[in-house]
């Protein structure tokens, strides 16, 4: 049988990011069972109930780039975010060799 995805294990997995790193829609899907749920991770996060339980800010394009559309108030949020946990922004994006979690 083939698991469906979960938005509640990504709000699970979202509380278990260490301080200070991030990681991406395909690697938290990945993390989840199926790499091909990006899109769906994306829509969860669209939907979080809760930005401070659920730091949906700590994930971001494959590129590292900010998410335009972030969900708590656009990028700007997103990046004072990262940077309140140490997380250098530079031109709204992150770089994944320093922060990535993977």
């Amino acid at each position: 049988m083939n698991k469906k995805f979960d938005r509640l294990e990504l709000y699970a997995l979202l509380q278990k990011i260490p301080y200070g790193k991030v990681i991406t829609y395909g690697q938290a899907a990945a993390l989840l069972g199926n790499k091909g749920w990006a899109r769906a991770v994306g829509n969860a996060l669209h939907r979080n109930p809760d930005g401070e339980k659920y730091p949906c800010y700590k994930v971001v394009h494959g590129d590292g780039s900010l998410c335009e559309a972030f969900v708590f108030g656009g990028v700007g949020e997103q990046r004072r975010r990262l940077e309140a946990e140490g997380i250098e922004v530079k031109n709204n994006k992150v770089d994944l060799k320093k922060y990535g979690l993977i």
